[in-house]
Formats: C-alpha cells, structure tokens, sequence
C-alpha cells in the first residue's frame, strides 16, 4: 500500500497539507517499507483560501491508501477522503522512519478494519466466475 507524508524537511510529518512543499511516497508491506518518491511543490502554497492548489496534491497521492499530515483543513480533509485516501494528523511533528516502523508492525499483526480496507485499495478487484457453485 502506498503512504503519503506531508512534509518540510523531509524527514518529518512536519507540513499542513495544502502548504506542504513536499509529499515522501513510501510502499509499505508486511515485509517492510521502501521509498518510492518525492514530490515537490511550487508557488504560493500559504493559506489564502485558494483550492486550486491542492487539485495538484490530491492528483499526485491518488494511488495512495493514506496521507499522514500535520495538519489539514476541512475542504482539504473532505476532498483527500472523496479520493478514498485515509487522512491521519499528528499531534506534533513525527519521524517518516518512526511512523513508518510502526504502521509495518500493525500491517503484520492483524490491522483494524481501516486500514484492512487501505491495503486492498492498491489491489484489483477479481471475480473468479467459475468458483461460482450452480445448482443444476
């Protein structure tokens, strides 16, 4: 499953969603994690009621299953739950390395139904018809 991370410094969840100059991108399995990019955002990112900005970030973390951020506002929140991506806000700035060590200990164990749901969110969805049992 894919994990977005707002972040400054790119070290930590340190960035408000909308002015977040950077977005890590990580994979994280049972297995382990491994980083697969960062995104880099330009122009004028402050708070100023400009939505158009975030049409940007949201399109850049649709694959992702969840988006950890410092904070987030309510348009924001609404809009990155629209695209099925589980937003999580930190109570104060926090290590990627740190979250991402525990977010693979709870995917090993047994995830809450949430997240259960976030993992499937990167498979496809078959159907096997002939598992189908016909009453002939």
């Amino acid at each position: 499953m894919k994990v977005a991370f707002a972040t400054q410094d790119l070290q930590r969840v340190d960035a408000h969603f909308g002015w977040a100059k950077n977005i890590a991108i990580y994979d994280v399995k049972a297995s382990g994690y491994s980083f697969i990019e960062t995104l880099t955002f330009d122009g004028d990112l402050q708070e100023d009621g400009n939505e158009d900005k975030l049409a940007p970030k949201l399109d850049a973390i649709k694959d992702c299953a969840i988006l950890y951020v410092a904070a987030i506002g309510g348009s924001g929140a609404a809009r990155v739950v629209a695209s099925k991506i589980h937003p999580i806000k930190v109570a104060q700035p926090e290590s990627i390395m740190d979250i991402l060590d525990k977010l693979q200990d709870v995917v090993k164990g047994t995830p809450p139904p949430w997240l259960r749901k976030a993992l499937l969110k990167d498979q496809e969805r078959e159907f096997n018809f002939e598992d189908e049992v016909q009453d002939d």
